[in-house]
């Protein structure tokens, strides 16, 4: 269906000015503001001011991760996953599948089985995250029903291939051990 012709409007640009049609003063105020930053911060770091925030990771490690403000936990960091155990020590996951239909990165590959329990019905034969598709958004977290699976602060994850960065449960599951000290979000 066409437009009627009483709804378009025409809109008439102002003509450029000399000095606008030529674009170097348009340059020159660009490369200006590129300059002023550079020696804005080269000033800051040779001046002995407020050094930059360029840290030296491994060597250096990022401790100041804020975990709370005025007592309540930022949501606002959220690291490597970890399966949660129960009080007996067994997955806490019941293969309810809600963590692996809520992910918007299709992530999460569950497999589950008839629990050899009798508290629950099912438990995850295999539970694969792949982290590298991971977007960290927190819904597999907000969709467990029994926070079975958490974001931890732990960011430092390193895998040389593909493979090595698919956790499965197990590998989950250490992480869980790994920080079970530290409260996650």
């Amino acid at each position: 269906m066409p437009i009627p012709e009483a709804d378009i409007i025409n809109v008439d640009l102002p003509p450029l000015t000399p000095g606008e049609n030529f674009y170097l003063p348009e340059v020159f105020k660009g490369l200006g503001t590129t300059l002023k930053h550079m020696v804005g911060s080269a000033g800051k770091w040779l001046g002995g001011g407020q050094r930059l925030k360029t840290m030296e990771y491994p060597e250096v490690r990022r401790e100041d991760i804020p975990l709370e403000q005025g007592g309540a936990h930022i949501p606002n960091f959220r690291g490597v996953h970890r399966l949660n155990r129960d009080e007996d020590g067994r997955v806490r996951c019941v293969a309810c599948f809600m963590c692996s239909t809520a992910c918007p990165a299709h992530c999460i590959h569950i497999e589950g089985a008839a629990a050899p329990w009798d508290d629950r019905e099912k438990y995850p034969v295999k539970f694969d995250l792949d982290e590298l598709r991971c977007i960290f958004c927190g819904m597999c977290e907000e969709a467990c029903p029994v926070d079975a699976i958490e974001l931890t602060y732990a960011y430092d994850i390193v895998g040389l291939s593909r493979q090595e960065m698919i956790f499965d449960k197990e590998k989950l599951l250490a992480v869980y051990d790994a920080t079970v000290e530290r409260k996650p979000m």
